[in-house]
């Protein structure tokens, strides 16, 4: 039993079926910042919330994020204080690494807020409309239409 050929033209794709181009990493970006870039755009492309307004700021979060690995690479090495001598005797003092790596880190979970980087954020961004507040107590007040 033969049966109609399939119309393709109906078929509608899923959102994450394909995604639209990938924009390539701005050239003033570093290495590692362009590593970055080239690893989660993708993702944000699908998610749609990569525009080309939101680029540059996605650029800073890149290099934040790479911020984060290299400090982190650098702290693995020479550790998180040193000892200095002081008229109080011997204390120990946090690095610069350390203390930019903080930084990189405020940078990096500010940033990553607005493109949804986190469970509590990814959940903020997907409610499109939050609807009104006393939507559904005005309908029931006004009854049927």
């Amino acid at each position: 039993m033969k049966g109609q050929n399939p119309k393709l033209d109906n078929v509608i794709r899923m959102r994450g079926d394909s995604i639209g181009p990938v924009p390539p990493a701005p050239d003033l970006m570093s290495d590692g910042g362009k590593a970055v870039w080239d690893r989660l755009a993708p993702a944000m492309v699908s998610k749609g919330r990569l525009e080309p307004i939101f680029e540059d700021v996605f650029a800073q979060f890149c290099e934040a994020a790479n911020d984060v690995i290299e400090l982190s690479s650098v702290i693995a090495m020479e550790g998180r204080t040193y000892s200095v001598t002081t008229r109080n005797g011997m204390q120990q003092k946090k690095t610069a690494a350390w203390q930019a790596r903080l930084d990189a880190l405020a940078t990096l979970k500010a940033l990553g807020g607005l493109f949804g980087m986190s469970p509590v954020d990814e959940k903020r961004l997907s409610y499109a409309n939050q609807g009104e507040l006393f939507g559904d107590a005005v309908s029931a007040l006004n009854g049927p239409d």
